[in-house]
């Protein structure tokens, strides 16, 4: 071997001790390797996708959570149906880097009409620095399986998407259950919604009829309506009636005070107005041609107010008008009640507890029974508007039954409009496939 290859083999052998050297001397503790943390983003292992979601450990449900930081020093409140003999210390355990608790603050709704289970809102702060996309609640925050926990996702979070267009009035439907299915007057209602101005409607769902659900299929496809499936009876015994002392089960109206709270912070960041009624009432202005400018001027006459009281008005099923003028033969097929059929009103008995139902500014208010409000920020006006302002067209069953048609009011304000919704209707319907296509283009 010449001298070149020696001196060559001599400086690699060198070169690799050196490195050797280097590699075991060096004080890593310098320029540290990061440790790979969890991605916040897989963090939850599993993520509720359901309307309910029971807590381990409990009785309670929860419904949904969403950022308010309306509260000072909250960040988050969670809607749930919790038992009421049964409520504990709870914590917020938020999906991190690292999984992080803050203590929960529980507050039962005031309002349980006598029944075990009640509305009620967890509050948590979120932790310093945590973004999270969701959070959990923790009976024990020191024992407790990441892989049995089960995530709700957090809404109303600002993003990108929350500049999206906002609605004028949103409507909250709450709740079908009892396979209803009273098809036509639920598309006359809705139609009427659309001509008055109302951009969407909110409907909580248990059970409906084969009619009605095709009805709503097609209304959820065009995007005016927006479903939220509401399978209560698969985890409670819900109550047909209002009063637990009457008529039992756990909870009241198949949770209908939930689900019109958890529509208002579901339309919080995304309308303007949400108006809160059943799908057999129509809230209905009788001076202005719409809810734009009837709200337009009650706002102006009163700026601080954020609750609009419209007193509810019934409009028996039983009496029909005499001219047979809206009895329309292609109707006669579906299933329901025809709303322009009925003008006679009752008016209400005053020296009894009356109902109202409402329109709401969503970000004044708090949390919400069904005819009143119950919490609301500051000290905002809830206004009762006067019923020959706008008033409430309750169709159903007669409410004062001492009363004979002759002491009824003529009310036709629902035909102003039957010009356009008549062919509103039919289009809903034919769409829907609950109208014979040559039928539907019969006149009235």
């Amino acid at each position: 071997m010449d001298n070149a290859k020696i001196i060559v083999i001599s400086f690699l052998i060198a070169f690799l001790a050196f490195i050797i050297l280097l590699v075991f001397e060096t004080p890593w503790t310098d320029n540290p390797i990061p440790v790979p943390r969890t991605d916040p983003e897989k963090c939850p292992l599993r993520s509720s996708g359901k309307t309910f979601t029971p807590l381990n450990g409990t009785k309670h449900l929860l419904v949904s959570a969403y950022m308010d930081q309306r509260v000072k020093e909250f960040d988050l409140r969670i809607i749930g149906i919790f038992r009421r003999d049964s409520i504990q210390a709870l914590h917020c355990l938020f999906c991190c880097q690292d999984n992080v608790t803050t203590k929960a603050t529980i507050l039962p709704h005031p309002d349980n009409f006598g029944f075990p289970y009640v509305t009620t809102d967890v509050m948590c702060a979120l932790p310093k620095g945590c973004s999270s996309k969701h959070v959990s609640l923790l009976t024990d925050q020191d024992n407790w399986r990441h892989s049995e926990q089960m995530w709700l996702p957090i809404r109303n979070l600002k993003t990108e998407e929350t500049s999206d267009k906002r609605f004028n009035f949103t409507v909250c439907i709450s709740t079908l259950f009892g396979r209803y299915n009273n098809v036509l007057q639920f598309a006359q209602s809705l139609e009427m919604y659309r001509l008055l101005g109302v951009n969407r409607v909110v409907v909580y769902n248990t059970s409906c009829g084969p009619e009605l659900d095709q009805l709503l299929h097609s209304y959820s496809q065009e995007g005016f309506v927006e479903i939220v499936p509401w399978p209560i009876d698969e985890h409670l015994t819900p109550s047909y009636g209002w009063l637990h002392s009457a008529s039992g089960g756990d909870v009241h109206y198949f949770g209908q005070q939930t689900s019109l709270n958890d529509c208002i912070y579901r339309s919080m960041e995304r309308s303007r107005y949400v108006l809160l009624n059943d799908i057999d009432e129509i809230i209905m202005p009788y001076q202005q041609s719409g809810l734009v400018p009837l709200m337009d001027i009650l706002q102006k006459q009163h700026p601080d107010a954020g609750v609009f009281m419209i007193e509810n008005h019934v409009f028996p099923k039983k009496h029909f008008e005499p001219s047979g003028k809206f009895n329309r033969s292609q109707w006669n097929k579906v299933p329901g009640v025809n709303i322009l059929e009925h003008i006679y009103r009752e008016d209400p008995d005053r020296n009894v507890y009356h109902l109202y139902k409402m329109i709401i500014q969503p970000r004044m208010v708090e949390q919400t029974s069904i005819h009143e409000v119950l919490k609301i920020f500051g000290k905002q006006v809830r206004v009762k508007v006067p019923p020959d302002v706008c008033r409430t067209i309750h169709t159903r069953d007669a409410r004062r039954e001492d009363l004979t048609l002759e002491q009824l009011k003529e009310d036709k304000r629902l035909w102003d409009f039957s010009e356009k919704l008549i062919p509103c209707v039919d289009k809903a319907l034919r769409k829907a496939g609950l109208l014979d296509t040559k039928d539907g283009h019969k006149g009235g």
